[in-house]
């Protein structure tokens, strides 16, 4: 257990994989207090850095749908965060011992509309809306967003593609663009594509996909349309189902644009039900008018050769007989020309997509104007992207990617590692591990 002088530790209420929540009491004044401790011995400074940007962007708020920071003290070789306790659960918690009436969700979903919309007025974007980090007073009724360690202040993100394990979030509420997979930058929206996967499963009781398998979740998430709400209850309200669909959809520009648009529907959801028991339906999004302006995420007048590139990745990821030569095509070299920041990266992400379905991995290097006299540079960057995205996945993974590197390479393998020095590391990594 936890012990830190002038506070009395009660009980734990948290574990997860980086950290441990606990609550106690202040002594000098009897005020009680959520703590948050970073679970390892020796942190990384990276793991540092991001701790105290947590209780910056916590403490810089001063929001009331925002749980309030107290302090950030030293704790042994660790950090420890004091933020304030007023009484709550999670949804997370609650959800599990009790089953939510539609008024009691609309009015739930109306206050975290509220506190979202103080949180994006803030310019931040959460990035892990889910039903752990809102939590709620069942007796007063009052409802906090917590947890901001991924958070930004940045108004727009760029995620690079990476292995599912890795990525910044929770897997099951995380948006298509926050998966690095879509070809698109990420912003405020991503939050309601988070926000509408938490009231779909606060509804239904089910998330909107359910798979033990990572890469498959990325998947639907970026390519997979789920059942409605009321197709799974029949008794929730069509236009309320249409609203979580809409703050699902796959593209950031069909969801709402602001947390007030959202929370107007929501209060006619909930006036309705007041009044007559029953919510009828109504067009959506009628004050949904955003305050930020946003130019459409798409590549206009590149159909053809977005169309040509999947086709032939099409081609090599179902390799059949060749008419010409009666043999297996696997593989083909498609050479893209143009001028510095024409679009060629972009156009070539296309593929994120369909390479995620195929459970591809997808590598990248560049021949750099500054390193012109390094033989096959860019081929050695690719490749030593490959290596790091490998030394992300399990250890039974890595033997087989090391069997296959062994029997390929036989006696060259030293002469491959040095040339691709981060080859080495999976067999440093596998030694480590045993």
């Amino acid at each position: 257990m936890l012990k830190i002088d002038g506070y009395q530790i009660l009980t734990q209420i948290y574990e997860s994989a980086n950290s441990e929540v606990y609550r106690g009491i202040r002594e000098t004044d009897g005020q009680s207090v959520i703590l948050k401790v970073l679970k390892q011995d020796y942190p990384t400074p990276a793991e540092l850095t991001r701790y105290k940007q947590e209780y910056e962007l916590t403490n810089t708020l001063n929001k009331e749908g925002v749980v309030k920071a107290y302090g950030l003290e030293k704790y042994q070789n660790t950090l420890v965060m004091f933020v304030e306790d007023f009484g709550g659960e999670s949804l997370k918690i609650l959800r599990e011992n009790h089953q939510f009436n539609l008024g009691e969700f609309l009015s739930i979903a109306i206050k975290v509309s509220t506190s979202l919309g103080q949180v994006h007025v803030a310019n931040l974007i959460h990035k892990d809306i889910s039903p752990a980090n809102i939590v709620l007073n069942p007796e007063t009724q009052q409802l906090k967003i917590i947890d901001f360690g991924i958070s930004t202040r940045l108004t727009r993100e760029n995620p690079t593609l990476k292995n599912p394990n890795v990525l910044e979030g929770t897997l099951a509420y995380i948006s298509p663009e926050q998966t690095g997979r879509m070809n698109r930058s990420l912003d405020y929206r991503t939050d309601f594509y988070s926000l509408g996967v938490t009231f779909y499963e606060l509804l239904t009781g089910k998330l909107p996909f359910e798979t033990d398998d990572d890469l498959e979740l990325v998947h639907c998430h970026i390519a997979k349309q789920p059942l409605a709400p009321s197709e799974i209850n029949p008794l929730i309200p069509q236009v309320l189902a249409n609203i979580v669909m809409k703050l699902m959809a796959k593209n950031a520009e069909e969801r709402y644009q602001s947390a007030w648009g959202l929370k107007a529907d929501l209060e006619n959801c909930l006036q309705q039900l007041q009044s007559t028991e029953n919510i009828e339906n109504f067009t959506l999004g009628t004050q949904d008018i955003s305050d930020k302006f946003q130019i459409p995420q798409k590549l206009y007048g590149r159909e053809a050769e977005i169309q040509t590139l999947l086709t032939a990745f099409d081609r090599v990821s179902h390799p059949s007989l060749s008419p010409e030569n009666n043999e297996f095509r696997g593989s083909e070299l498609i050479l893209i020309a143009g001028y510095s920041g024409i679009g060629k990266s972009a156009l070539v992400r296309e593929i994120y997509k369909p390479i995620t379905e195929k459970r591809g991995c997808f590598i990248a290097g560049k021949f750099d104007q500054f390193q012109r006299n390094i033989p096959y540079s860019a081929v050695v960057q690719a490749l030593g992207e490959l290596i790091k995205h490998l030394l992300t996945e399990t250890e039974a993974e890595l033997n087989k990617w090391r069997e296959k590197l062994l029997a390929s390479l036989g006696v060259n393998g030293q002469v491959i590692i040095d040339v691709i020095p981060e080859l080495e590391l999976i067999r440093r990594y596998l030694m480590i591990l045993h």
